[in-house]
């Protein structure tokens, strides 16, 4: 059987998998419904996201099976939340706890396929999510010894706190993050990388995340994508009249709308840019605080928190996306905004750093606080004194997104691991190095 006529049989292990939400619930059911294009795909889910699948059309038991394992779930995800603080933040604390719960998810999944992956009636078995490099998938090596590749990822997170920010981290709850390298302890965590034979890698740093010992079966590939149908329109990038600016993202301390509008304030005040904040989260009223302080209430409109299938609606008159998040794993917002021709201005450090390369937007780099707020603010004034580049750029964005982060695109990247995996290419995948720019690259526009 051909390559071009050989589908796969894959069980995606997607935990967190649900059209109605986003981050990386979306992440997880927008990547098993694209790998449909490339394989036979059954799609195994935690039963919270069952309803939400089965309104979207598919049909349990054919296409997907849903887990209940709401026993050990739900009480240990009701004690990360309150360990973290609640309000969308603790990440790294309610993350370690779902990597308590998880072996049982998949004691459950073996449970019920077990039988079905022992008899071959798989090709692979692929982890989407978790997204976490911390969670140990005791699934991995009986799939070794059953003969049948496991394929892991893309994984992120783990990207350590830029130095300077010590009172972000504690605005986080993020303490735990301090003992981020015990992770590399977890019992049966050398185990699964032995019995796996891709780890997909969502940033550099997920790839240095990964023990050396298994780099040669390591391949980096961004975890984020654009549904084309949800991000469908263009920007005009009408430069004639003041500029408009926009942030989209929770508004919590890790994100530096605190910054944005202190850089912002003087070409904001002057009546030369406005600014659209789309989210919500605990540090609006603080942020809504700093706005008044400024007196900046006429050029900046908060939108709140906007069902995903209307943001590009409020995006695509704007000029640029604000994005000066010092601890991002992977920026989805970015490649939104840019598919749209919308130029990205982010700062360097990891997910975000990564996905505008050179000609795509501009990049501050990663340093002080101050030094932050004082280099946005100069490239923000230069964009308003010379707008002209930014028509060129947003097109040259959209069209990097379109040719490299598109689901479908991502599926078809993902089909190359399979094949590899499955011993129908020799050469391991290298995506990194096929991106016009270089996703590597350190420098702006």
């Amino acid at each position: 059987m051909s390559t071009a006529s050989f589908r796969p049989r894959v069980l995606v292990i997607a935990e967190a998998a649900n059209p109605e939400w986003v981050s990386v619930p979306l992440v997880g059911w927008s990547m098993a419904q694209a790998l449909g294009e490339v394989a036979d795909i059954h799609l195994v889910t935690q039963i919270r996201n069952r309803e939400a699948i089965l309104r979207a059309g598919l049909v349990e038991g054919q296409d997907f099976t849903a887990i209940d394992s709401e026993a050990i779930a739900r009480p240990l995800w009701k004690l990360g939340n309150l360990l973290g603080g609640g309000k969308g933040k603790g990440w790294t604390i309610s993350t370690a706890v779902a990597v308590v719960s998880y072996p049982y998810f998949e004691h459950l999944i073996w449970k019920a396929f077990g039988d079905a992956i022992r008899a071959g009636e798989y090709d692979i078995v692929h982890r989407v999510t978790p997204l976490s490099p911390i969670t140990v998938s005791p699934i991995a090596a009986k799939c070794a010894a059953a003969g049948i590749p496991f394929v892991m990822g893309p994984l992120n997170g783990g990207v350590p706190w830029p130095k300077g920010f010590e009172a972000v981290r504690k605005a986080e709850g993020e303490w735990l993050s301090r003992f981020r390298d015990v992770r590399k302890l977890f019992p049966g965590r050398n185990r699964m990388l032995k019995a796996t034979r891709a780890i997909l890698a969502g940033s550099r740093q997920a790839v240095r995340e990964v023990p050396a010992a298994f780099a040669d079966r390591t391949v980096w590939l961004p975890e984020n994508a654009i549904d084309t149908a949800r991000f469908n329109r263009v920007a005009p990038q009408n430069t004639a009249g003041p500029l408009r600016a926009c942030f989209i993202g929770r508004l919590v301390p890790c994100k530096g709308v605190d910054m944005l509008i202190e850089a912002a304030a003087p070409v904001l005040t002057a009546g030369r840019m406005h600014l659209d904040i789309v989210g919500d989260g605990p540090e609006r009223g603080r942020i809504e605080a700093l706005v008044s302080q400024f007196g900046l209430g006429s050029s900046v409109t908060f939108h709140g928190m906007v069902d995903h299938h209307r943001v590009q609606d409020l995006v695509v008159d704007s000029n640029v996306l604000t994005f000066p998040s010092i601890r991002d794993f992977g920026g989805g917002v970015v490649l939104e905004a840019m598919a749209l021709g919308v130029v990205p201005i982010v700062v360097d450090y990891a997910g975000p750093g990564e996905l505008v390369v050179a000609g795509t937007g501009y990049k501050i780099p990663i340093s002080s606080r101050d030094q932050i707020v004082a280099d946005l603010r100069r490239q923000l004034e230069r964009i308003v004194a010379d707008p002209g580049d930014l028509p060129a750029i947003g097109a040259c964005a959209r069209e990097h997104v379109l040719a490299n982060y598109t689901w479908s695109a991502k599926a078809h990247q993902v089909r190359e691991v399979y094949d590899w995996v499955l011993g129908r290419r020799v050469d391991r995948p290298d995506f990194a190095a096929t991106q016009t720019g270089a996703a590597v690259s350190s420098g702006g526009s």
